[in-house]
């Protein structure tokens, strides 16, 4: 019997969806049919998130719907929902999301590693090149993610399905994803600000400073400076002193790695706490430091902590945050401190982060711990409000 070419792809279709498991218009795992609308929590004006819904749109040959499964907040998702700096309200936000595949365009087989990928994976995405196209898969060390687009920082448009503070975001073609089937849920929440860690430490071993036996400090123990200490420990240094005014997040600094800490609210002035640095590495000053917190005035002090020849990154400041005061004879020049900045990360590091939670994972460190308190998409405002409180660490909103 002969088969039209009609025929022919249907078959073809047949044995893919049995080889998936997956029949067109399922949810793999969830074993559901994907519903008409989503919900979208949208900041539509200062300090106020609506939970609106919206028409769930076709997805096309190189897209992927995502049922989410939760988001982080970051400090930019505060700096957005206070004060709006990047003037995108109205917005769905959300860029530290992870959720489940449940439909894929024709042309989508791999990730952006070249990992195969199916309804039912477990994926997080990255960046979108479409708007620079200096930014390539091919010289992935050219720019950092800071030049291009990013889910839950866009400009609403018809899709609405922008962030992943939602029931389902949709991933478009041109967008940058990884299969992360092998992590569990929270560390999958923990993939995004991790990276940012990663590429901090990635800049500060360029100085060529940063070594097994340096001494390091940490100034700043939110969830990006707790991050940056599990770093440095899964990479075997095991002098770091923690600088904080929170004695909470000094002890989970111990807990991360930290071998001291300085509580700047027992000091009198940058020198006194310089003084007392010194004394928990010996008499020594850091050979190296990290500057975490968006604080100018942390800028300043930072560098009375750094011996002569020592270095520094600073990644605190992701937003404008104002100017800081430093001597550049005392602080720089007659210290031949050298500085590098670093902002988010690069694709690369992205992807070299989930070795490093495995790592953490592995030798001990309490990652998931980070996450102290999780909100259903339905009260994301109060959520927001527990963020800025800083009662908590990080943050998270979860499927309902």
């Amino acid at each position: 019997m002969e088969m039209n070419q009609n025929q022919v792809e249907a078959i073809v279709r047949q044995v893919l969806n049995n080889l998936s498991g997956t029949p067109a218009g399922k949810t793999a795992g969830a074993g559901g049919t994907i519903p008409k609308t989503a919900r979208v929590a949208m900041l539509t004006s200062l300090e106020n998130f609506e939970i609106k819904e919206f028409p769930i749109p076709e997805v096309g040959d190189d897209d992927i719907l995502v049922k989410v499964e939760g988001c982080g907040i970051c400090g930019t998702d505060a700096h957005e929902f206070k004060r709006d700096p990047f003037g995108l309200i109205p917005v769905a936000l959300g860029h530290e999301g992870t959720g489940e595949i449940v439909k894929m365009g024709k042309n989508v087989r791999t990730d952006s590693a070249g990992k195969a990928v199916a309804p039912g994976d477990k994926i997080v995405t990255c960046m979108i090149f479409r708007d620079d196209p200096d930014i390539t898969m091919f010289d992935l060390n050219k720019q950092n993610v800071g030049g291009a687009d990013v889910y839950g920082l866009l400009p609403d448009d018809e899709v609405h399905l922008n962030g992943w503070f939602a029931d389902y975001i949709l991933i478009r073609g041109g967008s940058t994803f990884f299969n992360v089937s092998d992590l569990d849920l929270d560390s999958r929440i923990l993939i995004e600000p991790c990276a940012v860690l990663v590429h901090a430490v990635e800049r500060a071993k360029s100085t060529g400073i940063l070594r097994f036996n340096s001494r390091v400090v940490v100034q700043g123990c939110g969830p990006i400076g707790l991050i940056c200490i599990a770093v440095l420990k899964t990479m075997g240094i095991a002098n770091i002193i923690a600088v904080d005014g929170n004695a909470g997040r000094l002890e989970f600094a111990k807990k991360m790695g930290a071998t001291g800490s300085v509580n700047f609210k027992d000091y009198n002035g940058a020198g006194e706490m310089a003084k007392g640095i010194a004394e928990q590495f010996g008499g020594h000053l850091a050979d190296f430091a990290f500057q975490c917190t968006g604080s100018p005035a942390g800028h300043s002090n930072i560098y009375k902590f750094i011996r002569n020849g020592g270095g520094l990154c600073e990644l605190g400041f992701f937003i404008n945050g104002g100017d800081a005061t430093i001597n550049p004879h005392f602080d720089i020049c007659s210290k031949e401190i050298t500085t590098v900045g670093s902002w988010v990360y690069t694709l690369r590091d992205y992807a070299t982060t989930f070795d490093f939670l495995k790592s953490a994972n592995a030798i001990g460190l309490p990652m998931k711990e980070l996450i102290t308190d999780k909100y259903p998409l339905s009260q994301i405002n109060e959520a927001y409000r527990k963020n800025l409180a800083m009662t908590g660490l990080k943050i998270a909103v979860m499927a309902d």
